[in-house]
């Protein structure tokens, strides 16, 4: 058999395996115990716009001080911040305090296709 053949058809069979494969981006939002009404929801569309392009989420809740005595403020927020996304996620890893963090991962559904980012025209 010839060798160059050979490499050439191995090089050919690992640039097609390589164009099958899918990239998994994992973003982040990092929230607080104590966060406003408002500045959740700024929070949730942050969120919502990541697993609709596809990505997973890593949902970070920081404690701080005598906030770390109470964790079970930041796990209803992330059961919160999971009910409200459910449609276009599910949660991957559940919440686990990890020292003063506590972390929850969502990951969008396996047949929800991402949505392209299309610009729109400017108009002059």
């Amino acid at each position: 058999m010839d060798y160059g053949k050979f490499k050439y058809e191995s090089a050919q069979k690992a640039r097609e395996s390589r164009r099958n494969q899918q990239l998994t981006v994992i973003k982040e939002q990092k929230l607080r115990p104590k966060i406003d009404q408002h500045d959740y929801e700024t929070k949730k569309g942050h969120v919502s716009r990541f697993l609709s392009a596809g990505n997973k989420v890593k949902v970070t809740i920081m404690f701080r001080g005598r906030e770390q005595s109470r964790p079970e403020l930041g796990f209803r927020l992330l059961q919160k911040l999971a009910e409200d996304v459910s449609e276009l996620g599910y949660v991957e890893a559940s919440p686990k305090q990890d020292g003063r963090n506590m972390i929850m991962v969502l990951a969008p559904h396996k047949n929800a296709k991402p949505k392209p980012k299309v610009k729109e025209p400017v108009e002059s």
